[in-house]
């Protein structure tokens, strides 16, 4: 078997389901690795404790107050899998039309296979308007896209999601109180951040990934900024700069700096903003000359895939496509072939005409998932270690069957709901990056990661 492929690939039907491979590790059955055998437990184990759960955040600090999740029945815990699927689709068919089970690309197969669309945090997003008669909507994703739906859904659907634990470590790394500092430290650099020059263009604007809180969303929304995706980040960027001197991206860095290099922004003008040093660990005339400003923000799953990584595959597989996600390190996007969101990934794939072997660097259980769905292609996680997203995988059919038989019975359970005051602002910076579109042409290689 080749040292980047992981040990469920060896298997003749392609099992697409990560936890089966975990297990086997953990028994003894596999020879791959996992980056910790914690995995092989059910996540209810952990869900008392601090921090973000084994997986690739385990090492991330965790902010103190991060939602936790009760104790889960233990005929939730105890059930087995056979069970446990059988359980949800009962429920969901007593359920019907009441509910909509959405399940984000990431999440394991066990759960995936329940959901009614699966997609990314936006797509999911927008699923959940097709149906506004639908009393409840179950994020199987992470809080703030949960939130996200919350911000899109009538205000009397119940947005619920299985497991409060299942935050984001990077949504994390940028919270309100340091933005608004961080706000306040500009505004001593550039003077008023709302008074526009000669050329109509503010000092600053704010641009928000997705993956961040609805209040760092409120918080771009109420300063003339936008909101981003991995798969439009380009046309916000460009979207800011006709509006402002410079951005202010965040909370990931590399999806920021990979756009705007491939916009020609230099990386000279990108410093990084740590909001635990003053001025962002920078200085006055740095900021004076800066286009992006990089807020020091950064995904765990993707900060996994190194260049080594790709040396090895181009070197077990001659001619192997590499496909990489933007929130991986500059260097990595630049030695790929392609770079692109979770979604571009997916058509990429789709779209090979001929049996291809693909290297793919982006979370274990799309990759996987990938792979079984199109046995015609060779398809591996550029990382050889399995070492799933440690907030999704604590979305488990455990907490899935829980919340729709409570929703059978009545209730709703873990329910996500945004404050009035936040939400109207968040809506307002959705609202702009829905207006704003993206050209017709395709995009060349480094910009499909926009």
């Amino acid at each position: 078997m080749p040292a980047v492929n992981i040990a469920l690939q060896s298997r003749p039907h392609r099992d697409a389901s990560v936890d089966h491979a975990i297990q086997a590790i953990v028994a003894g059955a596999s020879t791959a690795a996992t980056c910790t055998t914690d995995l092989a437990a059910g996540p209810w184990d952990f869900d008392i404790r601090p921090g973000y759960g084994p997986g690739s955040s385990m090492g991330d600090v965790i902010p103190t107050g991060a939602p936790r999740q009760g104790e889960l029945p233990r005929e939730y815990r105890e059930a087995s899998e056979s069970e446990l699927a059988e359980r949800i689709r009962a429920a969901k068919a007593t359920l019907g039309d009441r509910v909509v089970v959405l399940g984000h690309f990431y999440q394991r197969e066990e759960v995936v296979t329940h959901a009614d669309y699966v997609g990314d945090s936006f797509q999911l997003a927008n699923a959940a308007l097709e149906h506004p008669d639908a009393e409840a909507i179950v994020f199987c994703g992470v809080h703030f896209m949960a939130e996200t739906a919350d911000l899109l859904s009538r205000p009397e659907q119940a947005v619920i999601l299985p497991n409060l634990a299942a935050g984001c470590s990077m949504a994390d790394m940028a919270d309100i109180d340091q933005v608004e500092e961080c706000w306040e430290q500009l505004a001593e650099v550039y003077g008023d951040l709302d008074a526009p020059d000669a050329e109509g263009r503010v000092p600053v604007v704010p641009v928000t990934y997705m993956n961040s809180s609805a209040a760092i969303k409120g918080f771009v929304g109420r300063h003339g900024g936008i909101v981003c995706t991995s798969s439009n980040a380009r046309t916000v960027l460009e979207w800011a700069f006709a509006r402002g001197r410079r951005v202010l991206f965040f909370p990931d860095q590399h999806l920021g700096r990979n756009t705007a290099k491939a916009m020609g922004v230099p990386l000279e003008q990108m410093p990084m903003w740590n909001p635990r040093k003053p001025l962002g660990g920078s200085d006055a005339a740095t900021l004076e000359d800066a286009r992006v400003i990089l807020w020091h923000g950064f995904c765990s799953v993707h900060r996994r895939f190194t260049v080594d990584q790709i040396t090895a595959a181009r070197a077990e597989h001659p001619g192997v496509r590499v496909i990489v996600h933007p929130e991986c390190p500059m260097e990595v996007v630049d030695a790929a072939d392609e770079a692109g969101s979770t979604d571009y990934i997916r058509k990429a794939i789709e779209a090979a005409t001929e049996p291809t072997t693909f290297a793919i660097g982006t979370e274990v259980n799309l990759v996987q998932r990938l792979a079984a769905q199109h046995p015609q292609h060779e398809i591996f996680c550029l990382d050889p270690v399995v070492c799933p997203c440690s907030t999704m995988y604590r979305i488990h059919p455990g907490y899935l069957a829980w919340v729709l038989e409570a929703l059978v019975a009545g209730e709703r359970p873990n329910r996500i709901t945004v404050p009035a005051d936040v939400a109207e602002p968040a809506r307002l910076a959705l609202e702009r990056m829905l207006a704003a579109k993206p050209p017709a042409a395709p995009a060349s290689h480094g910009e499909n990661a926009s």
